[in-house]
């Protein structure tokens, strides 16, 4: 059971967080704009410090063995830092979304309504790895003026305690205060329980008595069980990682949940394609798979039909092979690439497929594959098998590509391309909060729009109801 006074420390904490966050709210676009542009330039002129944290954090991981995949979603170098600062200044760039006019008029009754947007409230966002989203997440809430709370795994606490102090330091240089955002890391959740102590010469004891108390569960997930209690405080709770944590939140918040199931994505290669669409299916199906294969767009499972196989699946097999991607492959396509000739080299890349390599995110660099009849069993598959995050139909034939997207439930369906491009950024959100695999609020990727709720302003000159 937690420790009453810790409970009583988080709550407090996540009072202030919600009282804060109205500050943000009434700043203003123009200071929450000059907010946005201050994280960019000061993410420009940290470059050095954010790498310094970072290599801690990776040299951490690599001590604690943690796979490649996990280590890459850690890393911040030039580039993620570049990709960081052009997200902030893309998020800035969009037009204003609060108090945006979303419909209304004049009714017969004489009252003008208008329907308009305003924040959420406060968000709190779980995450594992990767620290850019504590930039990106941020920046989101920002622009769309709801308080955050940012949540990061513990492999990147190094990471983000610098992320946070740049935020904190953008926000106070624009004159919004502070405390709207809300960074949880080890040292920030020791912080929140030293706030609940007098400060007297049995302080330090008391704090060590605390945690002692806590030992039967960890701290960190001490204080998520509360933020996840703790509806009065928190207006929404973003889980951004695998099914563990998926379901953890599921398990325990009371909190209203956004979140996208493990990204499953196939792609169906289709019979009608001349040499111009195979040339499609290889191409996309390389970059869906190798360009970042723990990212949740990544593809993890290829469809080809059955008339196209014994040509698809040597380039195939030859093309990702080269890549260093394991397939694993269905009976029937194995009985296929027997009778074949291809680069014999690949051969040690393809394996059996079992059941359960159908429906599982890999998130490295393994591909099923499998061979079906027609895209009624394509669609069968994926409706068994998928996560509804990204499905890719590569085809020739525009009546076939219709019946696919009309009958594939997805987040986002692509039609002779990539499943890589569902993202915030490439759909022009500037960044992506989450990519929501859910039909209520909000699908696909999350921007700064999808961060707000509505309000109807009804005005009347004594108006009553007859």
């Amino acid at each position: 059971m937690q420790n009453p006074q810790n409970a009583s420390a988080i709550r407090a904490a996540l009072a202030n967080l919600k009282d804060s966050s109205y500050d943000l709210e009434r700043a203003g676009a123009k200071a929450r704009n000059a907010t946005l542009k201050t994280i960019a330039s000061l993410l420009e002129s940290k470059r050095e410090q954010i790498k310094k944290a970072n290599a801690l954090d990776i040299a951490q991981a690599q001590k604690n063995g943690l796979s490649p995949a996990l280590i890459e979603r850690l890393r911040l170098d030039d580039k993620q830092i570049d990709s960081m600062i052009a997200s902030v200044l893309e998020i800035e760039a969009q037009s204003e979304v609060i108090g945006e006019v979303l419909g209304g008029g004049v009714r017969p009754s004489g009252i003008n309504i208008t329907k308009v947007a305003v924040p959420l409230g406060v968000v709190a966002i779980i995450y594992e790895s990767r620290p850019n989203v504590t930039i990106d997440a941020a920046a989101l809430c920002i622009k769309s003026g709801n308080g955050a709370l940012l949540k990061g795994g513990k492999e990147a606490s190094h990471s983000n305690e610098i992320l946070g102090d740049i935020l904190k330091e953008a926000l106070s240089v624009c004159g919004i205060n502070k405390e709207c955002i809300l960074i949880l890391t080890p040292k920030s959740a020791q912080d929140i329980l030293k706030s609940s102590l007098d400060f007297t010469q049995n302080t330090a004891q008391d704090l060590a008595n605390n945690l002692e108390q806590d030992s039967s569960q960890n701290l960190m997930q001490s204080i998520m069980i509360e933020v996840m209690h703790s509806r009065e405080f928190i207006d929404l709770l973003i889980p951004r990682g695998g099914r563990g944590l998926i379901k953890f939140v599921l398990e325990h918040s009371k909190v209203p949940v956004i979140f996208h199931e493990a990204g499953v994505c196939h792609a169906y290669i289709d019979k009608d394609i001349d040499e111009v669409g195979e040339k499609y299916a290889l191409d996309i199906c390389q970059n869906a798979k190798i360009t970042r294969p723990s990212a949740c767009n990544a593809l993890e499972c290829a469809l080809v039909h059955r008339q196209v196989a014994s040509k698809i699946l040597p380039s195939l097999v030859e093309r990702l092979g080269k890549s260093g991607v394991e397939m694993r492959v269905c009976q029937k396509g194995l009985e296929i690439l027997e009778s074949l000739e291809f680069a014999r080299e690949f051969k040690d890349f393809i394996k059996p497929a079992k059941q359960d390599d159908f429906g599982r995110e890999f998130g490295e660099l393994i591909l099923a594959i499998k061979v079906v009849e027609s895209i009624e069993e394509a669609l069968a598959h994926i409706a068994k098998y998928g996560s509804k995050h990204s499905e890719i139909i590569i085809t020739q034939s525009l009546q076939t590509s219709q019946y696919f997207v009309a009958n594939v439930d997805a987040s986002a369906v692509f039609v002779n391309a990539s499943s890589r491009f569902n993202d915030g950024g490439e759909f022009g959100l500037g960044a992506e909060i989450g990519i929501s695999t859910q039909k209520l609020h909000a699908r696909g990727p999350m921007g700064a729009k999808d961060l707000t709720t509505t309000k109807y302003i009804v005005q009347g000159n004594g108006s009553v109801r007859l």
